[in-house]
């Protein structure tokens, strides 16, 4: 069927409904399993619904259902890619078909990274004014199958919520039952998904007309009352954030202040400038809804992409609260679910452009610091997959060492861990330089390094022994000890704690010899990994019933 498989190639894709009918005739079917996120959201710290400002990020290119709708991935050449998830705290896929449901490689990218997914119910124009008239004026058995449809549809595919967005204006009757049918949504929603969203996007207004607010007020309260939380619109004004804020009460992070990148209409920010409206936003302590920051790979072009979206989030880094890993292993090669390049263990086995946010590894912090550190991507050297993290910095004269923030964490330490690295230094002297592992604690004043008798690290800084070889009970898990190749460098570490808790991950680029010379270096980061040693040791579950389906050869 057209609807799951693309026509010209078979392949499985991923797919939209159209209008009232499509929705409420919609059932789960054998052809849509490839729809079905593969990948449980992992958790996070602090959780999503602690008392800070959030960061919503809707997604809205060209209509939507581009080359990401095919679920195995495509030979794209310089494709879209996001992967600063850990600066954001929900992502909306956003199309003007009237149900998106985000495309399954989203969903599985966001979830690997802890960043829930919501789609869209969107209603505009006349048609969508029939379309509200027959599901809200027909009462509660009518808005009920909707608001149930949408529900299951989201734990079928296992993403996270919607947002809803009513664009054309309703009768009273219609009108009327909005915050019902808002309420049973989310409450369905809730009971379905679990940590699911509902977000009503600033519209219409209790009399049924369409205009839109840009801040929460009593014409639009009672549909933010009914859900999860209010996106505005985007001509707000300094005097609405605060009205929105004293209007909003304990409920002030469920604002999401609406932010167009592409500063369409009476604006402040936008583009490289965006900045400006997050730091008004953050400074009445709302969070924000950053539309359209495509805006870097659409406006901008596809070329010099990768360096323009580091710049255009590492300018709003201070206005992003980041969220930490608090479960292990933890394990990255750092790909972007893209390359112009297959790698693996190092060598180029594949040329050629591919793209597959499904495949998308999870992503580090991504730390500027002017004129001393840059952290990019690079595509032209893998260990395994399509990229590797390329850091580029200088150590000032003087000094010795450069630390790189590369995951904030949270978590008990386990009693013993076992961490594995692969880099390649790069640049006239890569000699010159030793590359090691830190982890940080968070200060407990309990916290010691192996045994007892030793005193805590000052600033809970430690430095995991290097292993020149695994220990037997790992040595085939870990054969990666020795397998540096085409130039890439393994190292294998341990690190014994007691009673702490771990709380960032960092790799220090140290110079052989003192110098009074200011230092640049270059390395390349293929893969870390942080391994609780005891589970590693545990045999993996076996895999059992597997059975496969659908086959046709051609």
């Amino acid at each position: 069927p057209a609807r799951y498989f693309d026509t010209k190639t078979t392949e499985p894709i991923s797919f939209f409904l159209t209008g009232l009918e499509e929705l409420l005739a919609w059932q789960p079917n054998s052809n849509d399993e490839f729809n079905v996120s593969a990948v449980p959201l992992a958790k996070r710290q602090p959780p999503l619904r602690s008392g800070r400002p959030r960061t919503l990020v809707c997604h809205d290119m060209r209509g939507g259902y581009l080359e990401d709708r095919f679920i195995q991935g495509s030979a794209t050449r310089n494709p879209y890619v996001f992967y600063h998830w850990r600066y954001i705290d929900i992502f909306v896929y956003f199309s003007h078909h009237t149900v998106t449901i985000p495309p399954v490689v989203w969903t599985n990218a966001a979830h690997r990274n802890s960043v829930p997914v919501l789609g869209t119910f969107i209603t505009e124009w006349t048609d969508g004014e029939k379309l509200c008239e027959a599901f809200l004026a027909g009462g509660e058995e009518a808005y009920g199958a909707v608001a149930e449809q949408l529900a299951r549809i989201a734990q079928h595919y296992r993403f996270d919520g919607w947002l809803v967005n009513i664009e054309n204006k309703l009768s009273a009757a219609a009108v009327g039952n909005l915050p019902l049918f808002l309420r049973d949504l989310t409450a369905r929603v809730h009971s379905a998904v679990p940590g699911g969203l509902v977000i009503w996007y600033d519209s219409v207004l209790k009399d049924g007309t369409l205009r839109w607010q840009n801040e929460l007020n009593d014409q639009n309260r009672m549909f933010f009352d009914a859900c999860d939380g209010l996106f505005t619109n985007y001509n707000w004004k300094e005097e609405q954030l605060e009205r929105t804020q004293r209007l909003a009460g304990p409920r002030l992070n469920d604002v999401y202040v609406g932010v167009d990148v592409f500063a369409r209409g009476d604006v402040i920010g936008g583009g490289f400038d965006t900045d400006k409206s997050l730091r008004l936003i953050r400074q009445f302590g709302l969070s924000a809804a950053i539309f359209a920051p495509g805006w870097v790979y659409e406006h901008l072009g596809k070329e010099n992409f990768l360096q323009n979206e580091n710049r255009f989030w590492g300018s709003l880094a201070e206005y992003l609260p980041t969220h930490s890993i608090c479960t292990l292993p933890l394990t990255t090669s750092f790909s972007l679910g893209m390359g112009t390049s297959t790698f693996l263990d190092g060598k180029d086995e594949d040329s050629g452009p591919w793209y597959d946010l499904s495949a998308q590894d999870i992503q580090p912090l991504y730390p500027e610091q002017q004129g001393t550190l840059s952290t990019s991507c690079c595509l032209q050297d893998a260990w395994c997959g399509g990229s590797s993290l390329q850091l580029q910095g200088t150590i000032p004269p003087g000094e010795e060492r450069v630390a790189v923030r590369l995951f904030s964490l949270q978590m008990p330490a386990p009693p013993k861990l076992f961490l594995t690295l692969l880099y390649k230094l790069e640049g006239p002297q890569p000699d010159d330089f030793t590359v090691a592992l830190e982890v940080t604690t968070w200060d407990s004043g309990i916290c010691f390094e192996g045994n007892p008798t030793s005193l805590p690290e000052p600033n809970g800084r430690y430095h995991p022994r290097f292993l020149p070889a695994p220990p037997p009970g790992l040595a085939k898990l870990l054969a990666a000890c020795h397998r540096g190749s085409y130039g890439w460098t393994s190292r294998c570490y341990e690190l014994e704690l007691q009673d702490c808790s771990l709380r960032d991950l960092s790799l220090i680029v140290s110079r052989q010899q003192p110098s009074l010379q200011e230092t640049s270096f270059t390395c390349l980061l293929g893969e870390i990994r942080v391994l609780d040693t005891a589970s590693v040791a545990a045999s993996p579950p076996q895999v059992q019933g597997v059975t496969a389906s659908q086959l046709w050869w051609q």
